[in-house]
């Protein structure tokens, strides 16, 4: 059973991820499933007071939360996300207790990456995944890393921990960040952070479904046809229709992506060859099938961000929880950026300090406590 705090709590930190995720996507990235882990940060500090029934839903509503806003929900990146996120959930779950949460960060981290490689080998790379693996596991061990030494930081200087842990009731505290050995007496370093824009919910109309329909159709057959050339098309098609739509396509993001999952087709090579520069042998077979894969996958992505005009209302407590994490997201963004200072309470205050002071500020103000 999940306490009624313990539900304000979730929404709240299923906001965090979200706030979180939306400034990593404003980071240029090599492939689309790459991440720093930013958003991992709720689930680290949601470690130490949130039960593990409510520690995989947040987990969830990461997964589900990211996808909606960097619009990958119909794509193959969602698969990504679901796989490390769920294997590196269960191995913080198993961990936190054993160790510091640096260790439990870079384990997850590991963990999370390791799934994703091993997808990627099967859906993206092929046996190329090889050159790929030693730099995005690495990576993923210093990112890991450094997320534990600022969730060690944020737990040993966050006001918001600290009246929640005054506050715990039903076993629901903050005892498992007490005994970690935190330094209390560090200083924060200054950091200033840029604007996100999230857009808001509203509902569909009716005549939208038949939009809907024709699109799904749409992904069905880009899905289903053999022939390269027409996938190319379709994915073109797409592309212009969301430039069109005025969505966010990144194209210098997405030719460089195309450009890396084609090149790791072609380890080892097959078929007849085309062309031969030292070490690298670029032959048709292999060739083809990482234009085939960079092909899908982009033209998934942008599909997925036509797709998505709006936040949609999922059924279910799920589907209330989520709109209720957009919601606060809402009020996080207006806080912390200043677009609606004076309608939060705070006029022409701005957030000083370092990064640790100025998240910890906006859990306590969006949370009132």
């Amino acid at each position: 059973m999940i306490l009624n705090e313990e539900k304000t709590d979730l929404a709240l930190m299923g906001a965090l991820c979200l706030f979180l995720s939306a400034l990593e996507h404003l980071i240029p990235k090599p492939l689309p499933f790459m991440r720093i882990g930013l958003a991992n940060l709720p689930l680290l500090l949601a470690l130490g007071f949130f039960s593990v029934k409510s520690f995989f839903l947040l987990a969830f509503v990461k997964v589900t939360g990211q996808a909606l806003i960097t619009g990958t929900l119909f794509s193959y990146v969602v698969l990504f996300s679901f796989a490390g996120t769920a294997l590196s959930a269960v191995t913080m779950v198993l961990l936190h207790r054993k160790t510091s949460l640096v260790g439990t960060s870079i384990a997850g981290a590991f963990v999370s990456n390791a799934a994703q490689l091993i997808l990627a080998r099967f859906i993206l790379f092929g046996e190329g995944i090889l050159y790929l693996a030693p730099p995005f596991l690495a990576a993923g061990i210093i990112s890991g890393g450094l997320l534990g030494f600022f969730a060690m930081r944020f737990t040993a200087r966050s006001e918001w921990l600290k009246r929640k842990s005054r506050n715990a009731a039903g076993g629901y505290n903050h005892e498992g960040y007490e005994n970690r050995g935190i330094n209390k007496n560090k200083q924060n370093n200054d950091l200033s952070m840029p604007s996100v824009k999230i857009r808001e919910l509203r509902g569909k109309k009716p005549k939208k479904y038949l939009w809907d329909i024709v699109l799904l159709l749409f992904a069905a057959f880009f899905l289903l046809v053999p022939q390269l050339p027409v996938r190319a098309a379709l994915f073109l098609l797409f592309w212009f229709m969301a430039i069109i739509a005025k969505r966010k396509t990144r194209p210098l993001f997405t030719i460089l992506s195309m450009a890396m999952i084609t090149f790791c087709n072609l380890f080892p090579p097959f078929g007849q060859i085309l062309a031969k520069a030292g070490p690298v042998i670029i032959a048709k077979g292999s060739l083809l099938l990482g234009l085939q894969r960079a092909i899908t996958m982009s033209g998934l992505i942008m599909f997925s961000r036509l797709a998505l005009t709006s936040v949609p209302q999922l059924p279910g407590k799920f589907g209330s929880l989520l709109q209720e994490c957009f919601g606060i997201l809402k009020k996080m963004n207006s806080i912390f950026f200043g677009g609606n200072r004076e309608n939060a309470g705070l006029k022409n205050e701005k957030f000083t300090g370092g990064l640790v002071k100025k998240l910890d500020r906006l859990l306590c103000e969006v949370s009132g406590v």
